[in-house]
């Protein structure tokens, strides 16, 4: 068994991403727009930023009251959508009291579109334009995959949820007429009957259904490649914080039957911020087209 370690793979991107801004002739810009103070928000934020800068990024911060309407965030979005200074927007969720989140992302162009949920990149990405932003964490999920030396061309692929942010753009990218894509994909969800029965076709298993440990050994064949999206907190009172992460999957039962395994933490989590510093970089470069 292969364990998959995002943080050493996430590393490896982000020096060829320094080392790519280092030859550009000014700095790329990202900007974050965050409303409220969701500790969760603060802290991927934070974490965006902190890597942005140790790659060469700026980054700016806009932040706004829990209390913003949709208006007010939509003004704002129009605002950083028309400077030429900023190269990247990403919109972080939760966004307060809005409950539209999808006339949110749609609101950012699609050249500065760096988290991949504008309509317009997800409909590129069904065309496989090569000019589509694509969300960050399925993004990651394929870097992973070819960086730990996985074939996925003509192998069964089950993708167990159907979100934008994770199962239907990874679908797509594995479908795709691409070195990591042509695999054979069954998208599994909430009312799929039997997920065991599917998942213990598949090759490969992608697991983004955010429930702990929904994944068990009994699912999973023998040599197949485990890719475990979900970050769940569980109650344990043996840990100073009286909770630890846990993936969809169990892992400590399914890792031995695994050729290939992501660990959580520590698996598919690091990839998605890498990933979004390679967005920004792209965004930077389109804009001088």
């Amino acid at each position: 068994m292969e364990l998959i370690d995002g943080n050493a793979i996430a590393k490896q991107v982000l020096a060829e991403v320094a080392e790519e801004v280092a030859a550009l002739e000014s700095k790329p810009c990202v900007t974050f727009v965050r409303v409220g103070e969701d500790p969760a928000s603060v802290s991927y934020v934070k974490k965006k930023q902190r890597t942005a800068e140790e790659v060469g990024i700026e980054s700016r911060l806009k932040l706004m009251p829990e209390d913003t309407t949709r208006e007010e965030l939509l003004a704002v979005i129009d605002e950083l959508n028309a400077d030429p200074g900023v190269h990247g927007i990403l919109v972080q969720s939760p966004i307060g009291q809005i409950k539209d989140e999808k006339e949110i992302f749609n609101r950012v162009d699609p050249l500065k579109d760096v988290d991949g949920f504008n309509v317009a990149n997800i409909g590129k990405l069904c065309q496989e334009d090569p000019t589509a932003f694509v969300a960050c964490t399925p993004a990651g999920i394929i870097e992973l995959l070819a960086r730990s030396g996985v074939q996925t061309s003509g192998k069964q692929v089950a993708v167990v949820g159907r979100s934008l942010i994770v199962g239907k753009p990874v679908s797509l990218l594995l479908m795709m007429k691409t070195k990591m894509g042509d695999a054979t994909v069954t998208v599994c969800h909430s009312r799929t009957q039997d997920l065991g029965e599917v998942t213990r076709r598949a090759d490969i298993v992608v697991a983004a259904i955010g429930r702990p440990h929904t994944i068990t050994a009994d699912m999973v064949k023998d040599g197949a490649v485990v890719i475990d999206v979900g970050i769940n907190r569980v109650d344990d009172a043996s840990r100073k914080r009286g909770y630890r992460l846990v993936g969809d999957v169990d892992f400590d039962a399914v890792a031995p039957k695994c050729s290939h395994i992501t660990p959580v933490p520590g698996g598919v989590g690091p990839m998605t911020v890498a990933m979004l510093m390679k967005n920004t970089v792209k965004a930077y470069q389109l804009s001088k087209v």
